[in-house]
């Protein structure tokens, strides 16, 4: 049993999208690189007890307190709860609590693009977006310049999901894997990958970095999903 996006009890080995830590990162250097390196920062959460959205800003915050990230500064966490009137109402909260704001990162697809209209529909709000989305719902929302709220933003590449968990798959059949810690295999055209140890205590192969959107890529990807 190989399991894939979300595991299961009883599997043989687990492909991770992404790891909580690779996310976390290119979560705090998005929010870096959009505030200028200083100022105040909002995470717009779904649900205070959804596990992967609290993995996720807890490794931001363990990340954010390299020396690299001293000057920024993140008010309190705001909670959508996955719903986009909810989500909407707490953006607005947070321009009006805090008119220094300059990031909104809201690592949920139902947060971000609720933020990102939010802040797009107020034409002089300086406030950037970005998080992880879907590249269809985000389409509208990014763009490198002031029009636009969202320059960039992240979600895992599900094509190379499926490709890596086929081969995954095909490895364990042949017996060149058994999804012990330690076992390696090749991924045509994407290089050697090897089984680690998951939080649970089970294994898992961790695809890699998020895939980051951009204004010069959204329009594809947003055929795909």
């Amino acid at each position: 049993v190989v399991t894939l996006d979300s595991d299961t009890a009883g599997s043989q080995m687990f492909v991770n999208q992404a790891g909580v830590e690779q996310v976390a990162q290119v979560l705090v250097d998005s929010v870096y690189d959009m505030a200028g390196g200083e100022g105040e920062f909002a995470v717009l959460s779904a649900s205070s007890t959804a596990t992967n959205q609290n993995a996720w800003i807890a490794a931001m915050e363990e990340i954010a307190e390299d020396e690299e990230y001293a000057q920024l500064e993140r008010v309190p966490i705001a909670y959508g709860d996955d719903e986009p009137q909810k989500a909407t109402d707490q953006t607005q909260a947070l321009l009006d609590n805090y008119p220094d704001l300059k990031v909104i990162c809201a690592p949920t697809t139902v947060g971000i693009m609720a933020a990102a209209k939010l802040v797009q529909d107020k034409p002089d709000c300086k406030v950037k977006i970005t998080g992880l989305g879907l590249p269809s719902e985000m389409l509208e929302y990014t763009g490198a310049d002031d029009a636009h709220s969202c320059p960039y933003f992240y979600l895992w590449d599900m094509q190379l999901l499926g490709k890596l968990s086929a081969y995954a798959t095909i490895a364990l059949i042949n017996g060149d894997i058994t999804g012990a810690e330690g076992d390696s295999f090749t991924v045509e055209g994407l290089g050697d990958f090897t089984v680690t140890k998951a939080d649970d205590g089970g294994t898992e192969i961790v695809q890699g970095l998020p895939l980051q959107f951009n204004q010069d890529n959204i329009e594809e990807m947003a055929k795909l999903y």
